[in-house]
């Protein structure tokens, strides 16, 4: 006769460092039910910007929402306050955002895919994938002069040009990295320890992913084709640099992994376009106005889409601020995905969520 057990994970467990607590009820090792408690990092970021700071002062503070897509969410801002502006950002400026958004999607890629081999006991894959993370750190403080807080994007452009030998930096180290990249791609692939173990782990269908409204990688790896690059071209001409929408068919940890992989070769090639054809222009658009209005922006995170709303009412301080991270539109799909799975399987499916509480609750 089988007994059930609860077992509680997080928050602050070894396998998953953010506030957030599941509960999973198991039976002879499966895990039957889930109970989640999404816990709560109060910093008052959005309250802060609508009242401690002036709207151009903002995109500083939101890059502290989180530390991995820093200027995702500075970028997001920049955009939305732009549009409340009324004003038209130059053509370099676009291009190099794209160029560091896309250095951040390959070291946020390889941390996830690190932390998966972690949370499945292949130690030696996890430091060998850290390890060729860090070309792409180096490469974003070259061009940004930071390491991990960027300050890069600002309302009206960027805070810095690219100078001509961080351009053939960044391409010599493209270079080196591709063989590596081939590498981890065969590995997460064909290692049983790490890839076929987790085929049909965590496994969700593209009509729940569709139901949960999930996004990003997660999205993708069951087949459901969603990516803001794929949708929007007003802001950031992403199809002009060759960008190209991955997805996978399993919804599992395995497809997750392969997803992620994949972009990285999509975020070389689109690189390698913008250093190609970097257009020469201004690198901000000035403008003494003040927003005005409101507007939404979307932008993918590497995480998923990352949702900016903002309203202003012409003074130097917003009305309102809200963000809205990949992660929250996520977790009902993370806590549904457990069901039915072998618990020893767990920690490799968090990991694989890529979930960020830091992000989700500013």
């Amino acid at each position: 006769m089988s007994r059930q057990y609860e077992i509680p994970v997080g928050a602050q467990h070894i396998s998953l460092l953010e506030p957030l607590h599941f509960k999973f009820t198991t039976e002879n090792e499966r895990i039957v039910d889930v109970d989640a408690n999404v816990y709560y990092v109060h910093r008052g970021i959005e309250q802060a910007c609508c009242s401690k700071f002036k709207f151009r002062q903002v995109s500083f503070v939101v890059g502290r929402v989180c530390g991995l897509c820093s200027i995702s969410h500075t970028t997001a801002y920049s955009q939305v306050a732009e549009k409340l502006l009324k004003i038209e950002v130059p053509a370099r400026a676009k291009y190099l955002r794209m160029l560091v958004i896309e250095l951040d999607r390959i070291h946020s890629h390889l941390l996830c895919l690190s932390h998966v081999a972690e949370n499945s006991g292949f130690e030696a894959l996890f430091m060998k994938t850290m390890q060729y993370r860090e070309f792409a750190m180096e490469l974003l403080e070259a061009v940004c002069g930071n390491r991990i807080q960027y300050d890069f994007s600002i309302v009206g452009g960027v805070t810095r040009d690219l100078r001509p030998d961080v351009a053939e930096l960044i391409v010599k180290r493209l270079d080196t990295f591709l063989p590596q990249l081939d590498e981890l791609l065969q590995i997460y692939q064909n290692n049983w320890t790490l890839g076929l173990k987790n085929k049909g782990a965590g496994a969700i269908t593209q009509e729940e992913a569709l139901r949960f409204n999930v996004v990003g990688p997660f999205a993708r790896a069951a087949g459901l084709a969603v990516d803001v690059r794929n949708e929007t071209e007003d802001l950031l001409p992403w199809k002009e640099v060759g960008f190209e929408l991955i997805t996978e068919t399993g919804g599992d940890v395995y497809a997750r992994n392969l997803v992620r992989l994949r972009e990285l070769y999509v975020s070389i090639r689109i690189i390698k376009n913008i250093l190609a054809g970097l257009p020469e222009s201004a690198l901000v658009t000035e403008t003494k106005a003040f927003p005005d209005g409101e507007a939404i922006v979307r932008l993918e995170a590497p995480r998923g889409e990352l949702f900016y709303y903002a309203r202003g009412n012409k003074t130097q301080v917003l009305e309102r601020l809200k963000i809205k991270a990949p992660t929250f539109s996520n977790v009902a799909a993370m806590v549904h995905a457990f069901k039915g799975n072998e618990y020893g399987s767990a920690a490799a499916i968090i990991a694989s969520y890529d979930p960020c509480l830091s992000c989700t609750a500013r």
